[in-house]
């Protein structure tokens, strides 16, 4: 059975869970990647305690992809079939070009799923927080609400940021509340905003300038005629683009909005705001600008990555998720990486595990850094160049719709780096793609510049 509980923000607060031994792991953090990563932990055999600051388990958002490298992983945890009940499995994804609405190229989703034996998923946010927060109640996973983790610690004269320590052969957080939890080892899935990150480096998040609305619309309105719910489908413009999907077994079209806010490039605070919006798609095609008046207009998300780092243990504390490697959005890894972090660390901690019960943990986190960054970096900077891609301009528009429209449904070159079997080690992973210039656009396909087309970026 599982244990949850909130945390008594009094000074005589329990220190764990009413004087509970403690846990072999704890995970600070009840999002996507911090239930994987419990789950994935508590299956290897080890007693888990997660800490989550808000007052209950729940999720923000609407839909998200699970492409095959995640999928599989859903299925060797055997959520697969659950998965697959609350979403959709689509059978295309298809890039359109947002001004004229024409389409520049596809991946077949069936195709796909032969190929990498697994299939491309999507599904509400909140749908695959509740499938793990299950999961761990299953398993077991002591769960702690209302813990807010202030900070990380090393002990002996190391760096500090407070509230986090390594000490004596593990490692100790500390509370809001000034409650202690301690532990063999802590795995800081605390997000974007990490405060464990400050042990390893002094950076901060990044803003791309852009922004993202978004909106579900059921499938009975009008909008919904004609949408086929089983694509999913990316329009690419300047400044801009716009996904849709199907999600809850097509009940919902998903609907996202993306652009670049001029306010947040002249270094305004009120950035990102519903005049920008509908400003930036005021050029796109009907099907594009017909979908504004569904988003939510009173929530917004604006898009921060973070510079790569090479290093994310210290001692008994590792990053995990978003905490180390938060990304743009443009490649649709950013849960799934977190899931792939969790499923790496509880493979290595197998692997590492003696015949009683004992885990090697110091050999345990050195595994998972070292194959773990160097996956992680390659997707921050190509979802980084993926974006500048999807919202060119002007003539290398032009460049790019026709080296998209040259390109063969079949050729997976560009994604079977990123939609295999997640590497365990070094060896594993797999050379990237070769880039194609734009200037290897055939200039027969390139048609002159119409009149009001917006310039090059």
């Amino acid at each position: 059975m599982s244990f949850e509980k909130h945390d008594n923000p009094e000074p005589n607060e329990n220190r764990a869970s009413g004087g509970a031994p403690d846990p072999d792991v704890i995970v600070v953090g009840g999002g996507l990647g911090g239930l994987g990563a419990a789950f994935s932990l508590t299956r290897q055999g080890r007693r888990v305690r997660l800490l989550e600051r808000a007052a209950a388990f729940g999720e923000v958002g609407a839909g998200i992809q699970l492409a095959p490298n995640c999928t599989r992983i859903l299925d060797d945890y055997g959520l697969l079939d659950e998965a697959r009940g609350l979403g959709v499995v689509p059978h295309s994804m298809v890039m359109r070009d947002a001004v004229d609405g024409t389409e520049l190229t596809r991946l077949d989703l069936r195709d796909l799923e032969r190929r990498y034996g697994h299939p491309y998923l999507v599904i509400h946010r909140s749908d695959l927080h509740g499938l793990l927060l299950r999961a761990c109640r299953r398993a077991g996973v002591e769960l702690v609400t209302g813990a807010r983790v202030t900070g990380y610690e090393n002990a002996g004269g190391g760096a500090r940021v407070t509230g986090y320590e390594n000490a004596g052969g593990g490692a100790r957080v500390t509370l809001a509340s000034g409650g202690t939890h301690r532990a063999g080892v802590v795995i800081a899935a605390d997000g974007l905003h990490s405060r464990a990150r400050g042990l390893l480096v002094d950076d901060a998040p990044v803003s791309s300038a852009y922004v993202a609305y978004r909106g579900t619309v059921p499938a009975g309105l009008p909008r919904v005629a004609g949408v086929d719910l089983g694509e999913v489908v990316v329009h690419v413009g300047p400044g801009c683009h716009f996904v849709h999907y199907g999600l809850r077994g097509g009940e919902l079209l998903n609907q996202v909005a993306v652009f670049e806010s001029p306010k947040a490039l002249a270094g305004r605070e009120d950035w990102g705001t519903p005049d920008e919006l509908d400003a930036a798609f005021a050029g796109t095609c009907d099907f594009v600008r017909d979908g504004l008046p569904f988003m939510w207009r009173d929530k917004r998300w604006r898009m921060f990555d973070r510079d790569p780092i090479a290093t994310w243990v210290h001692g008994r504390i590792a990053l995990l998720g978003d905490s180390a490697h938060p990304p743009l959005q443009y490649i649709a890894q950013g849960a799934i990486m977190a899931i792939e972090d969790g499923w790496v660390l509880g493979e290595h901690v197998a692997r590492h595990s003696a015949a009683d019960g004992t885990v090697d943990w110091d050999a345990a986190l050195a595994a998972y850094q070292a194959v773990r960054p160097e996956h992680c970096r390659r997707v921050l900077t190509t979802s980084r160049a993926w974006g500048e891609l999807w919202h060119l301009g002007g003539v290398p528009r032009r460049q790019r719709n026709a080296v998209l429209r040259a390109r063969d449904t079949h050729d997976y070159s560009f994604v079977d780096w990123l939609y295999g079997p997640t590497a365990l080690t070094p060896d594993q992973e797999p050379p990237m793609f070769t880039p194609v210039p734009l200037s290897s656009a055939d200039p027969a396909a390139v048609p002159e510049p119409v009149t009001g087309e917006v310039g090059g970026r």
